[in-house]
C-alpha cells in the first residue's frame, strides 16, 4: 500500500492559509473595485460598490485616452522609466564591479557613501534650486537624471553583493586570454549579472513609473508630465466622473503589471543570489 507524501493538515497550517487568503483579499479588493467600476456608467460608478455593472460601458477607456491626453503621458513615462532605469542599472553595475574588485580605502568610502542614500530622503527644495542654477528645470533630461541618481544606492548595494559571489578566477582567466577591462566586464562579468540586473531593472522601472513627487517638483509644463501626473490632473477636472477616473487609473497601472509579470521570476532570485557565495 503506497504511502502519501502529503503532510497532514495542522491547526497552524490552516491558520497560515487563512491569514494568506485574508491578506490577498485586502490587496486584491481595491484593484477589483477600480477594475469593475471602470466599466460602469457615471451614476453607477459613483456608488463604488463591488457588484458587476448592470450595463458594461467599454467606451470609458477610449473617452479617457482622448480627454486625458494619456498618449503624451504614456510616452513621457516610458521615456523616463526606460531611459533612467537602463542607464542607472548599467552604470551601477560598472561601479559595483569596480568597488567590489578593488578594495581600496577610497573605494570603500565611495561604496558606503552610496549606501547612505538608502537612509536619507530626497530634499526637493535644494534639488529645485540646483536645477534652476544648472538650467535643467522643466526639461526631460533633468527628470531622467534625478530618477537615475535616485536608484544608485539600491542598485549598487544589490549588484555589489552579487559581484562578490562571482569567482575572481574568471577575471584572471579573461585577462590571460588578452581581454581588456572593457571587454572583461561586458563579455564575461555582465552576462553573469543577468539575474540581479533584471531584479534592479524591474523594481526601479516600477518605482520610476509610479513616482509622483519628482515630476511634480521639477516640471510645471503639462507636456512633460508622466501618466501619474495625468491621472492627478484628470481627477481635478473629472472628479465627479468616477468611471473615467477608474479607467484612467487602470490604464496607468497596466504597464507596471506587464513589466512585473515578465520580470517577477528574476526578483527573488536576484535579491537572494548574492547572499550565497559560489
Amino acid at each position: 500500500m503506497e504511502r502519501s507524501n502529503r503532510k497532514p493538515l495542522t491547526a497552524q497550517t490552516v491558520l497560515k492559509q487563512i491569514v494568506c487568503v485574508i491578506l490577498s483579499l485586502i490587496v486584491l479588493a481595491p484593484f477589483y473595485m477600480v477594475l469593475i467600476n471602470s466599466f460602469k456608467t457615471k451614476s453607477e460608478s459613483a456608488r463604488m460598490n463591488l457588484s458587476f455593472p448592470t450595463e458594461w460601458v467599454f467606451t470609458n477607456y477610449a473617452d479617457v485616452i482622448k480627454k486625458a491626453k494619456l498618449m503624451t503621458g504614456f510616452g513621457n513615462s516610458m521615456l523616463y522609466a526606460f531611459a533612467s532605469t537602463t542607464a542607472g542599472v548599467l552604470l551601477c553595475a560598472m561601479a559595483a564591479y569596480v568597488l567590489s574588485r578593488k578594495r581600496t580605502r577610497l573605494n570603500n568610502f565611495i561604496y558606503y557613501f552610496f549606501i547612505c542614500g538608502l537612509f536619507f530622503p530626497v530634499n526637493y527644495i535644494t534639488l529645485v534650486r540646483v536645477f534652476q542654477w544648472m538650467g535643467l528645470t522643466n526639461t526631460r533630461l533633468g527628470i531622467i537624471l534625478v530618477f537615475t541618481s535616485a536608484m544608485i544606492p539600491f542598485c549598487v548595494f544589490t549588484i555589489y553583493s552579487f559581484v562578490e559571489s562571482v569567482p575572481k578566477e574568471l577575471d584572471e582567466a579573461a585577462v590571460i586570454d588578452g581581454a581588456g577591462s572593457v571587454r572583461l566586464f561586458f563579455r564575461v562579468i555582465l552576462p553573469l549579472l543577468k539575474p540581479t540586473l533584471m531584479t534592479c531593472f524591474v523594481l526601479q522601472f516600477m518605482g520610476v513609473w509610479n513616482d509622483f513627487l519628482t515630476p511634480l517638483y521639477l516640471s510645471s509644463k503639462s507636456k512633460l508630465h508622466p501618466m501619474t501626473m495625468s491621472v492627478y490632473q484628470f481627477f481635478g477636472k473629472e472628479g465627479s466622473n468616477w468611471n473615467y477616473v477608474f479607467a484612467d487609473i487602470m490604464l496607468t497601472i497596466i504597464p507596471v503589471v506587464v513589466v512585473y509579470a515578465f520580470g517577477q521570476r528574476y526578483i527573488i532570485g536576484g535579491v537572494t543570489s548574492g547572499a550565497v557565495k559560489g
